[in-house]
């Protein structure tokens, strides 16, 4: 006998999304940390991990709240460490976010395949990532590093690349997004499903041939077509129109552009005429 199908959702501890964890590092500006949050929630991840930040009541500061917009929860839950050692022990495997390249500790790979290995690590059970992000000002001491498995590093203007910790962690959020959304069947673009715009379906034959002898009557009244000496025209725009499979809202603007040519050239033609 075969079993029934479940339709409710699967365990949280399950969902790839949430089994990522973001960690700064002694973070000192609360403007970052809530920026960080709103990041985090854009991009469908939950858990924000602080350690030893300068100041503890961080995550409570007007900045943080403010350059949060909207992703208080994330701040409200977030978690505060003492060590990364302890922030990291959920973790299977963890990298380290930085710019500098290093001589030694992990080997090094670039943020997009930071992503497609953490895709592969989050299909086995009981698998946590971490992204982990440095101070402001000094970014991850060679000491953090070691407690990671890889370096990451993020391809930017070498003559420039520096970016401020909380544009790191969008950009990293955003690739792991991108990589984990397979693993969720979620689509990658917005669903305008259930918002349909008839306007946008394709115009009928009969529509179309309607619009173009509006068109044709439009161009002889401006003088741009001679009736007596039509020469390819006419085939020629019936051919462009035709190629260009017309919507209904494109048929009727189309329409709309002929009329206002139509009165344009017999008010040229009869300035007392009025229609």
């Amino acid at each position: 006998m075969t079993p029934p199908v479940s339709s409710d959702p699967p365990p949280r501890s399950l969902v790839p999304f949430d089994r990522v964890s973001f960690v700064m590092v002694s973070p000192s500006h609360p403007g970052n940390v809530g920026a960080a949050a709103r990041a985090i929630k854009t991009m469908g991840f939950h858990d924000l991990r602080l350690v030893a930040p300068a100041d503890p009541d961080i995550l409570h500061r007007p900045d943080a709240l403010a350059l949060a917009s909207g992703a208080g929860d994330i701040l409200e839950n977030a978690r505060l460490h003492a060590s990364l050692a302890e922030a990291l022990e959920p973790a299977t495997l963890a990298f380290a976010l930085t710019a500098r390249a290093r001589a030694i500790g992990p080997p090094p790979c670039d943020i997009r395949e930071a992503a497609a290995q953490s895709a592969i690590e989050l299909t086995h059970a009981d698998t946590r990532v971490a992204i982990v992000l440095g101070t402001e000002r000094t970014g991850l001491s060679n000491e953090d590093i070691t407690l990671c498995q890889q370096v990451c590093h993020i391809p930017a203007n070498p003559a420039y690349s520096s970016l401020n910790v909380s544009q790191a962690l969008q950009l990293a959020a955003w690739e792991l997004r991108y990589a984990l959304l397979p693993l969720t069947g979620a689509a990658r673009l917005p669903d305008t499903s259930a918002r349909h715009d008839p306007g946008s379906d394709p115009a009928s034959h009969a529509r179309v041939q309607a619009m173009l002898a509006h068109f044709e009557q439009a161009l002889v009244a401006v003088g741009f077509l001679d009736p007596r000496h039509p020469k390819k025209l006419m085939p020629r725009m019936r051919q462009m129109w035709t190629r260009n499979r017309l919507s209904a809202d494109e048929v009727d603007m189309v329409r709309g552009m002929c009329t206002a040519m139509i009165r344009s050239a017999q008010r040229e033609t009869d300035p007392a005429r009025t229609l």
